[in-house]
């Protein structure tokens, strides 16, 4: 079943016929230095039906003529006194600089090859010998004018194509603008979720409330020298402040006990990792599930000695390698309910006895080009 056409849409007789009336509407400009000849051409034109005619025996008001009169075709004569047909082409060619659309019908008694060839050569669109037959002259016409107007209604087509394919792209353009916005806006308001929740653990048992700043900000700066991208890098830190996540879960009898934990309150402090996985567990995003290896994972020790799992070497997640360096060296270099804060120099060296041991070399080899005192 065929689709019914649309009131307003072309079909092809509607195009052939309104090709044929640009045709016989087209501007016709004729040069010839012979006022004879221009009206025997003139009124060919006329009786054929074409009504939009300009005539001149002057080849130097031809450039004038073409900008006032906007012709769409040129009868341009080869032979003219004071400047000739060939003259007439290279003035135009400059004129429009070397793009002078205008098709150009040569009419001159010169018939040798030599001159055709030339005149083609100039810009001229045919070439037609005097004397010219009738109906060759208006087929010759017609067929360029055709040529003409289906030319200029490519263009006009390429054009508005042109015109749309701006404007699409200027609306997507204004949409990933809306996009990128809002993926910021979700990415801060995310962001200070995630800080705002480090700020719960920090205020359980860290009088000043930089802990975990503290630790992202060294984890961070590991992370890029390991060669990590800046994002990734950024991420971890971020992720990295939720390390303690699992703390919420442990008593204040318990986690701010000013002396030595006892063995049991010691198994109930080390079970804030798994805790802190399981909070985590699950999640759909990357950070929340970067977050989760490295609460989850913070306490492993690289001999394999550490909690809760007791993975070894590179089955620790590389976040969590990374994280229990910077956790370690902030708790080390400030006070605790339970210990005095050791000097810089002295974390550092510790750092770099338990290489291989509690922490991975790579890791400590890295921290170790830190510059330490700007961490604490």
């Amino acid at each position: 079943m065929k689709r019914p056409r649309k009131p307003n849409e072309a079909t092809p007789v509607n195009e052939q016929k309104a090709l044929y009336a640009a045709v016989r509407n087209a501007r016709i400009l004729i040069v010839d230095d012979e006022p004879a000849n221009i009206a025997v051409v003139t009124d060919m034109l006329m009786d054929a039906g074409y009504a939009q005619l300009l005539g001149t025996v002057d080849p130097f008001q031809v450039l004038g003529a073409t900008e006032s009169f906007r012709p769409d075709l040129i009868l341009l004569d080869m032979m003219m006194p004071g400047l000739d047909g060939a003259a007439v082409m290279d003035q135009l060619t400059e004129a429009y600089g070397g793009n002078f659309e205008v098709p150009i019908l040569v009419l001159t008694a010169d018939a040798s090859l030599r001159t055709k060839r030339f005149v083609l050569a100039k810009g001229a669109s045919d070439f037609l010998t005097k004397p010219f037959d009738v109906t060759e002259l208006l087929l010759r016409i017609e067929n360029l004018l055709e040529t003409r107007f289906l030319q200029v209604r490519l263009k006009e087509q390429n054009d508005l194509l042109e015109q749309r394919v701006r404007e699409r792209t200027a609306e997507l353009e204004a949409a990933q603008r809306r996009i990128a916005d809002y993926a910021e806006e979700l990415e801060g308001a995310y962001t200070e979720t995630l800080e705002r929740l480090a700020r719960v653990i920090e205020f359980r048992d860290d009088e000043t409330g930089q802990h975990t700043h503290r630790v992202g900000v060294t984890a961070t700066m590991i992370a890029e020298r390991l060669g990590f991208s800046p994002e990734q890098a950024r991420r971890i830190g971020q992720a990295g402040r939720l390390h303690d996540i699992g703390k919420v879960a442990i008593s204040d009898q318990t986690l701010l006990k000013p002396g030595r934990l006892t063995d049991e309150e010691f198994e109930v402090m080390k079970s804030h990792a798994s805790i802190g996985g399981v909070l985590f567990e699950g999640g759909r995003s990357e950070m929340i599930r970067m977050a989760y290896r490295i609460a989850a994972s913070h306490h492993e020790r690289w001999d394999g000695t550490g909690y809760p799992l007791g993975l070894v070497g590179e089955a620790i997640p590389i976040e969590a390698r990374i994280l229990a360096v910077a956790d370690v060296f902030d708790a080390l270099t400030h006070a605790r309910p339970y210990k005095p804060a050791w000097p810089v120099a002295e974390a550092v060296a510790e750092i770099a006895r338990q290489s291989g041991r509690q922490f991975d070399p790579k890791v400590v080899a890295v921290f170790l080009e830190l510059p330490h005192e700007t961490l604490v």
